[in-house]
């Protein structure tokens, strides 16, 4: 099944206690949304990203809670549905917040900017704004895997 943006928005922020930025939470879903395409082999949300000069951003999500600037975005998710908790989303979203919500805006840039990810692929003088297709954002999962596995192996 396949959730709104601001399902997993409103997720991720009761999860980490209303403490994530737009760009924190921006990218956050991002990483779930590609996590759960590699796993599932399905969109976690029905919404596209975009390539942005901060990495991967969901559009519809960042113009309704751009309000925030930088401070934590707060209890807005009246649009957002809570999702259940025993299914794929829910696990991906709390395995993804549990894991990175400690993670400073500047390191999760720094991941989403990957030179061999989608962003990338999209992103450019250009084509700033042009939308993320999902067929990348899994090859993007696919290669941090062998990138992974790769570094296991040398090390």
């Amino acid at each position: 099944m396949t959730i709104s943006v601001y399902d997993a928005a409103r997720r991720l922020c009761e999860r980490s206690g209303w403490s994530l930025t737009n760009l924190e939470l921006q990218k956050l879903i991002y990483i779930a949304h590609m996590f759960h395409l590699g796993e599932y082999g399905s969109p976690l949300i029905t919404q596209s990203f975009e390539a942005w000069d901060y990495g991967p951003v969901q559009p519809d999500l960042y113009h309704h809670i751009k309000v925030y600037g930088s401070s934590p975005v707060k209890s807005m998710f009246s649009l957002g549905d809570n999702i259940q908790s025993d299914g794929t989303e829910a696990k991906i979203l709390n395995k993804v917040c549990d894991q990175l919500s400690n993670k400073s805006a500047g390191w999760l840039v720094a991941v989403t900017h990957w030179e061999n990810g989608a962003w990338s692929k999209y992103y450019g003088s250009r084509l700033n704004g042009k939308t993320i297709n999902n067929d990348d954002i899994l090859k993007e999962y696919r290669s941090r895997l062998e990138y992974a596995e790769h570094r296991k192996r040398t090390s």
